[in-house]
């Protein structure tokens, strides 16, 4: 094979590679990690919610806290945006979406806090928040390593937490992590893979 064949082949491989759309023996890349479970929390209205609330729904679960400076209203954003790019891709699978900011900072995040920072973002973002203890439950579940900074001398504090966004199943399962840091038309386009109508 002549050198220019060679490259026409390559370049025909890899663009097949880079198809947005996975093929039918492809399996989501956190298929069977052990990654979420079961839940029992305080949504942004006071009501108490579970794992089982968002049956049959689509999941963005996103790790954070109100108070943060940059990181978590920006990563927020950015899912909020991919979202409403979704939306107006293919309405029915937004529809089947639910994002979810799940609070690593109880002391503070009441759901009165809570309605006003998910509110900013998305009619639909879902705030959770509980005692101490469900969040490191579901902290543990999830994988995510948060821990309370240092106290100012006026009172306030900072969280330390490992980001990142799961997309998960109707059953609550793992599909893949969210590039929650990306341009909203990557996290569309991922949510787009993986998710089905």
């Amino acid at each position: 094979m002549n050198m220019r064949a060679f490259a026409s082949l390559a370049l025909i491989l890899a663009a097949a590679g880079c198809s947005s759309e996975p093929r039918a023996d492809q399996r989501p890349p956190l298929a069977g990690a052990k990654i979420g479970g079961p839940f029992a929390l305080t949504d942004q209205n006071g009501r108490a919610v579970t794992d089982k609330s968002f049956a049959g729904q689509y999941r963005i679960m996103y790790f954070g806290y109100t108070f943060c400076p940059d990181v978590c209203p920006v990563d927020v954003q950015n899912l909020a945006a991919g979202l409403k790019t979704l939306e107006a891709r293919d309405a029915a699978l937004a529809k089947r979406i639910t994002p979810i900011f799940v609070s690593v900072d109880p002391e503070r995040d009441t759901p009165a806090v809570l309605k006003q920072f998910v509110g900013a973002f998305h009619p639909r973002m879902v705030g959770l928040t509980g005692s101490p203890d469900a969040i490191a439950a579901i902290a543990q579940e999830y994988g995510v390593y948060y821990a309370k900074g240092e106290t100012t001398p006026g009172g306030g504090y900072m969280v330390n937490h490992s980001r990142q966004a799961y997309l998960m199943d109707p059953d609550g399962k793992p599909l893949a992590l969210l590039p929650q840091d990306g341009k909203p038309a990557e996290i569309a386009d991922e949510i787009q893979r993986w998710a089905k109508t």
